[in-house]
């Protein structure tokens, strides 16, 4: 079988694969649609220390059900299925306490390991998520709302309260669609118009191009500040920004990686007497909410996926992603 394979930094192409079969306790799902994630863009410009090259991208994962190994049960060929796509140790300390997603260990597919960018993937039968009521293309979706549903998890976020969520990537509406969840009132804020209209659309509340008094408007809309900031883009200026924008006793959650080390004014921290927190990857019961949103918002996925190519127009995609960013929010690759 074939696989899109970012070969080196700036260069992917078709490659050859054996075809998996899956073994004790696997499950071999043939796929349907592959999302691009922002950490595939990141392997292919060489800016992922986690990856070493060559590398098949892919953990944004929809498919069916091909064959079982033995011993699996419960599931059967045919079914329609999503894949938890984190390979965690299951001894350390995260692990032990519930929180698997934080795994100092952890290997994600497309990352450390081969991803799902080919016709055929196997994994362990525990990783395998069937789903019902959710077109086959919306599943590709799951995972990566599933990361912006975890940052609204981790920021505890209450009806009634006002989160600024900065970025209207793909994982920026993640936690938009979360934090309508919640009941919150979303304050959305990206430079590029298109995804700002995207985040109304979707349903927050309001909206600000960041090239504007970002500070002032967010002031005008909430008075004392927000509740929450989420930070969903990975620049030191919105690391920053989200410190300066949030409520005195307000709570910070960081998604994005800044890429180089950044000086803040710490007294904020104290001062403000903030909660400052990380979120990483995801868990099951985040899979499982998003499930539930999608089948609730059939029209999201249209609002969101911006691209489908075949493998064969894949590396073209990718390339495409690479030198205009702000075009895309969500690419598919179609099997």
């Amino acid at each position: 079988m074939q696989a899109l394979t970012i070969l080196r930094p700036g260069t992917a192409a078709l490659t050859d694969k054996p075809v998996p079969v899956p073994g004790p306790g696997e499950v071999a799902i043939d796929l349907a649609f592959v999302g691009y994630c922002g950490s595939d863009l990141t392997s292919y410009r060489g800016l992922n220390p986690l990856v070493s090259y060559p590398r098949v991208p892919g953990h944004e994962i929809s498919g069916t059900i091909a064959e079982l190994g033995s011993g699996v049960e419960n599931l059967a060929p045919g079914t329609a299925v999503t894949v938890l796509p984190y390979f965690n140790c299951g001894t350390c300390r995260a692990c032990r306490s519930g929180r698997p997603n934080a795994c100092p260990n952890n290997q994600t597919m497309g990352v450390q390991r081969e991803g799902a960018m080919t016709g055929r993937v196997v994994v362990p039968a525990a990783k395998v998520i069937p789903v019902t009521g959710i077109s086959k293309r919306d599943l590709a979706l799951v995972e990566p709302c599933a990361v912006g549903f975890h940052a609204v998890r981790r920021a505890e976020l209450k009806s009634g309260e006002t989160v600024v969520v900065l970025g209207c990537g793909m994982i920026g509406l993640g936690v938009i669609l979360g934090a309508l969840r919640q009941g919150a009132k979303v304050i959305a804020v990206d430079l590029s118009d298109a995804k700002l209209d995207v985040a109304k659309k979707l349903g927050a509340t309001e909206i600000i191009n960041a090239s504007t008094d970002v500070k002032a408007r967010v002031a005008e809309l909430t008075g004392e500040g927000p509740d929450v900031v989420v930070e969903a883009v990975g620049a030191e200026a919105t690391f920053l920004q989200a410190i300066d924008l949030v409520a005195t006793a307000g709570r910070v959650v960081y998604i994005g990686y800044a890429k180089a080390p950044i000086a803040y004014e710490t007294k904020f921290f104290i001062t403000k007497e903030l909660d400052i927190r990380g979120s990483r990857n995801a868990l099951r019961s985040d899979f499982d909410d998003v499930i539930d949103e999608l089948r609730n918002r059939p029209e999201a996925g249209d609002l969101i996926v911006t691209r489908t190519a075949t493998l064969d127009e894949a590396a073209e995609a990718l390339a495409d992603w690479h030198a205009r960013p702000g075009d895309f929010t969500k690419i598919l690759v179609k099997f």
